[in-house]
């Protein structure tokens, strides 16, 4: 629930008139439930809400929200404080961090991601790989129902193999503890008793609201501490650089005048490259499956073209895109459609215009992306499944510039390259193996496709069948490699 004030007349701040008199909005206040899309019908692209006591400006819509992410530069680049951020990562790390913390991090950890391989061969072996254990996994149903987060697996282990240097057994204890916490800190920062602390801190800590998700991140935070520790090389610039660790450490002890990348940001930065890495790509893929499964006309003909393409047996590689238009656009539309991120707010770093309003220096912004990827102003039916949206009338892919998934501008997702290298390859993949269905008895009407509570939009649990389309095995053993 929020507050809502309403629209600023045009010519005047959003905080008042010109004059410093009262605001401008009519109406007064009342509550209302907290659908931003709903309120920008009835406001429009730049409206006002209270959360709490704070003035948040929202804006809705592909114009609004792309003049806001790419046409202000650095000027729409920081983070307000948010409460329990604040208190897990004391204003470190990569994505809620600002100012020259943020660009330092930022700089490292773009350059690590290249340096690493991302979008290049090295890095799509190590999907290729990842995606064969998943095979040997799913294998070990014999196309009985399996748990649909098990998909979440293959993502995860590559997103710890770039930043550990090492990708882990499905069984490791290591890897199970792991998942099963960013499984429990993403479930508690989406519950309502959470967003009340971040909007009343000083009532949410009196009532003790935040600490079990601290003491979640804590033992995260221990599991991360022992791992850098163990490649913790025995001498400056030992070895080559391996993992998103190692270049932290080297990174730490090099020359940081600024004490940016103490042990303290190294483990930010790699806590906010396990949760982000691991929830976004592992839930996107859980619904491309889930949705898949509900659509089979949409799975058929994906399946034709990969059959097409790649013949009875060969892995895809990333050249496949140009040759799989109806497959990249399935993939495409599920993005779109999921709207999988939550509305993260930014924070003006200057005074700016914006919407035709004088935005101060300091003033909280949430830029919509969902309203960007269910523009009816963009999308011929932003509410229904269609990968047409992404294809011309003789069938070639079509990019779209209100397919903002990844944001925009300086806040750009920076694991992008990697996202999209990781879906593709494991989407293709799966599909070219097998035909997901529902369990014995459920028809892909009946599939649940209400998002779960949690931080991000993930796909309820449920169960899938994994059934093989062309016999055989996927030759691995499950888990294993």
């Amino acid at each position: 629930w929020v507050s809502v004030l309403g629209v600023p007349e045009q010519g005047r701040g959003l905080w008042g008139s010109s004059s410093g008199g009262r605001p401008p909005w009519g109406g007064g206040r009342w509550l209302i439930p907290a659908r931003p899309h709903q309120l920008s019908e009835r406001y429009g692209p730049v409206f006002t809400v209270h959360l709490g006591r704070q003035k948040t400006v929202v804006l809705a819509g592909y114009e609004a929200v792309r003049e806001a992410l790419v046409g202000t530069g650095s000027k729409l680049a920081d983070r307000p404080p948010v409460a329990i951020f604040q208190l897990i990562q004391g204003g470190g790390g990569i994505f809620f961090s600002s100012g020259a913390r943020w660009r330092a991090a930022r700089q490292f950890t773009v350059r690590t991601l290249h340096d690493l391989g991302v979008g290049r061969e090295p890095m799509v072996d190590k999907i290729l790989q990842e995606l064969r254990c998943l095979m040997g996994q799913l294998d070990s149903y014999g196309g009985r129902p399996f748990p649909l987060a098990l998909l979440g697996w293959a993502p995860s282990n590559i997103t710890f193999t770039l930043l550990f240097g090492r990708r882990f057994d499905y069984q490791d204890p290591v890897f199970v503890s792991l998942l099963r916490l960013i499984d429990d800190v993403m479930v508690l920062l989406g519950t309502p008793s959470l967003q009340l602390f971040n909007i009343y801190p000083r009532l949410g800590a009196l009532l003790q609201l935040h600490r079990p998700v601290l003491r979640k991140i804590e033992e995260v935070r221990a599991i991360l501490r022992t791992l850098l520790e163990t490649r913790r090389p025995p001498a400056p610039g030992a070895g080559p650089v391996q993992s998103y660790m190692d270049a932290l450490i080297r990174q730490g002890q090099g020359k940081d005048p600024h004490g940016l990348f103490a042990e303290a940001d190294m483990v930010a930065c790699v806590l906010d490259m396990v949760m982000a890495g691991t929830e976004t790509t592992s839930a996107t893929l859980q619904w491309a499956a889930l949705l898949m499964s509900r659509h089979p006309s949409v799975q058929g003909r994906v399946q034709e073209e990969l059959d097409r393409v790649l013949g009875p047996g060969r892995p895809p590689r990333l050249e496949d895109q140009r040759s799989l238009p109806y497959t990249s656009a399935v993939l495409h539309e599920v993005q779109r459609s999921i709207t999988l991120l939550p509305h993260v707010p930014r924070c003006m770093a200057a005074d700016t215009q914006l919407g035709g309003y004088l935005l101060p220096k300091g003033t909280p912004v949430i830029p919509l992306l969902s309203s960007v990827l269910l523009d009816k102003t963009q999308w011929e039916t932003p509410r229904q499944f269609n990968p047409g949206h992404f294809l011309d009338a003789d069938g070639r892919f079509v990019k779209r510039a209100a397919f903002l998934p990844f944001s925009a501008g300086r806040r750009v997702c920076v694991g992008e390259s990697l996202a999209r290298s990781e879906l593709f390859l494991l989407f293709a993949g799966l599909l070219h193996r097998y035909r997901l269905l529902p369990p014995p008895g459920l028809s892909p009407g009946a599939l649940d496709t209400t998002p779960a509570p949690a931080f991000t939009m993930r796909p309820p649990a449920q169960a899938l069948c994994a059934v093989p389309r062309h016999g055989g095995s996927a030759q691995a053993d499950p888990g294993r490699v």
